[in-house]
């Protein structure tokens, strides 16, 4: 599946006082029951619009207040730049109400075809910085801190280091723009096998480009799905790259629906992203496996049981 057309397709206390152990255990088992039936998550998992729409409706506010009923306590959209301005500033009020954050929305257009940003062409620089203008207004009205930058095709007529000196050298510059502004793009790493010919493709590469940006404005985001296809020993790369993440985003592998539904170790996963102390965002930027009403239920499920740890 094709990201845009993804994009298109597709969001222990009790109180212990003078009771005996029997008691106690009961207390306990009962505050965890309890941390599920109210929704409650350890990490920021963010669905996006349409994941319940079965059961939410169409209207988005309304989709919003259900994600936040089941304890979901973030959103996503990579659509957000395109979205008329009172769409934009209704979501945000209903995040502001409902005390959710804002995760990743896509900052600019994506070259899919051919290479753009690699290229140091004037043109093309500059019209990517225009469209990072354009979205950091969009970060303020919606309060997102994140946007998502994506380098396009490699350009196989060009040694890689002038292209990493070229990408670098545009990186910098929306930093220049970004930084008094405390919001960060995050460069995405994306698979061979969806995304073939891709620039940025491994963890390691990533790493490299924002050591050499250098800027609190240009982080990793690095989506799960993506790295178990292109490289997998997804917590050893996590942990050589942790400074410079600030985004993590979900899918299981095959298929990129919820976790549960594929080989990635979830549990596992969360419980050392947890371990690290990491506050953030997870966007849930994958499909329901099953669909309908059931569908919907299925995920909420899955996140309670990868969460679980």
């Amino acid at each position: 599946m094709k990201r845009r057309d993804f994009i298109q397709k597709t969001a222990l206390s009790g109180s212990l006082v003078g009771l005996g152990s029997a008691s106690l255990f009961a207390n306990q088992k009962t505050s965890e029951e309890n941390k599920f039936e109210k929704g409650e998550f350890q990490l920021n998992y963010a669905p996006h619009f349409g994941m319940f729409e079965s059961v939410a409706g169409k209207d988005l506010v309304d989709q919003l207040n259900f994600m936040a009923d089941k304890g979901f306590t973030a959103f996503e959209d990579n659509d957000m730049r395109n979205r008329p301005v009172t769409e934009q500033e209704a979501i945000a009020k209903t995040m502001m109400k409902r005390d959710m954050k804002m995760g990743v929305f896509v900052a600019h257009t994506i070259s899919w075809s051919k290479p753009d940003l690699v290229l140091g062409d004037t043109t093309i620089d500059a019209n990517f910085l225009t469209e990072i203008k354009d979205s950091i207004e969009v970060a303020k009205r919606v309060n997102a801190k994140w946007m998502t930058v994506v380098l396009g095709p490699t350009e196989h007529r060009m040694d890689i280091g002038y292209q990493n000196a070229n990408v670098i050298s545009v990186l910098k510059r929306a930093c220049k723009l970004l930084e008094p502004h405390g919001i960060i793009m995050v460069l995405e790493p994306l698979n061979f096998y969806n995304h073939p010919g891709l620039f940025l493709a491994k963890s390691a590469h990533a790493y490299e480009i924002c050591k050499a940006v250098n800027s609190p404005s240009c982080k990793i985001l690095f989506d799960i799905y993506h790295q178990q296809i292109t490289e997998g020993n997804l917590i050893p790369n996590i942990e050589a790259c942790w400074d410079e993440i600030a985004y993590f985003q979900i899918g299981d592998n095959p298929g990129r629906n919820e976790p549960t539904t594929g080989e990635i170790n979830y549990k596992n996963v969360f419980k050392h992203i947890h371990q690290k102390g990491y506050t953030g965002i997870l966007g849930m930027e994958h499909g329901n496996s099953v669909k309908g009403k059931e569908g919907a239920q299925k995920v909420i499920e899955a996140y309670k049981e990868v969460d679980s740890f």
